[in-house]
């Protein structure tokens, strides 16, 4: 008897350690979160539209960007930053090494997807990152925490050429721009629970929401991009509107949005003012 009551006295000490540090650590990302809000994202940290396991994450904090993990899908659900116009001759420095991130519940290696035939694709882009918020911030980039299962054709040309007119054609025509970029998953869960790779869920698609947030009448585009591209689409193809990567995701975006200007900025598809046109069938640099 006493025995038992020792050891349930030992796993009650355990539990209560978990739960100081669960406390603890949700407390510090709190803390990180409104420290970084302002830098690193635009009418409010991305939540859920209405709780669940597979809405619910973690927001981790880097240099020049957040992201909102998630210990279930073992992805980021979301990926927020800023960027800014940058001169021709910006020059960043070395493609850093790929590291695991010590925060994320599940252990994820860099050589996790090694022979998947998957990509470990960036959410936070390496140059556009480096080239804004400097060395450090690149090196976060390269945390897996940053990277999803994705397949060469989207990373390495769709996605990349997306990436590249955000800098290279976005950028220079507004001060600073807000992006918030993630996966896209099946609706149910479940169909997609063992499509994995390794602990990794596989992501069916991948969103990218643009904002110039300048004066009163901030301009947004949105785009969805599937895993099954060939990678020589035009741009203007996979266009959405905010509100519909939010009925994907059940992610809310920009929730301080006032309900007036929410209801033009995440619910009507308009191009003006990007000169989208201009680039939406433009080559990649790498192709």
């Amino acid at each position: 008897m006493g025995k038992s009551l020792s050891s349930w006295r030992r796993q009650g000490r355990r539990l209560g350690i978990v739960v100081l540090f669960v406390i603890a650590g949700t407390g510090l990302w709190e803390f990180q979160e409104r420290q970084h809000k302002d830098a690193y994202t635009w009418m409010g940290v991305p939540t859920w539209d209405s709780f669940s396991l597979t809405t619910f994450h973690r927001v981790l904090r880097n240099d020049g960007f957040l992201v909102g993990w998630s210990d279930v899908r073992v992805n980021p659900l979301w990926v927020s930053y800023q960027v800014e116009a940058v001169g021709d001759d910006t020059r960043i420095g070395p493609r850093p090494n790929f590291q695991a991130d010590w925060r994320t519940l599940w252990p994820v290696g860099t050589d996790h997807y090694a022979g998947s035939g998957y990509d470990r694709g960036h959410m936070a882009p390496n140059y556009a990152i480096a080239a804004v918020h400097g060395r450090s911030a690149q090196v976060d980039t390269f945390l897996m925490s940053n990277m999803v299962p994705q397949r060469p054709q989207l990373n390495r040309q769709l996605w990349q050429r997306l990436e590249e007119v955000v800098m290279d054609h976005f950028a220079p025509r507004f001060d600073r721009l807000q992006v918030i970029t993630g996966p896209v998953f099946p609706e149910r869960f479940m169909d997609n629970v063992f499509n994995r790779v390794g602990l990794v869920e596989v992501p069916e698609a991948f969103y990218k929401i643009i904002v110039a947030p300048h004066n009163e009448a901030p301009l947004a585009l949105a785009f969805i991009m599937p895993q099954d591209v060939r990678g020589n689409e035009p741009l203007d193809d996979y266009l959405v509107t905010i509100d519909e990567v939010e009925a994907l995701t059940g992610l809310n975006f920009f929730p301080e949005l006032s309900a007036e200007v929410e209801t033009v900025l995440e619910g009507e598809l308009r191009t003006q003012g990007w000169a989208l046109e201009e680039v939406a069938r433009r080559r990649g640099r790498f192709q």
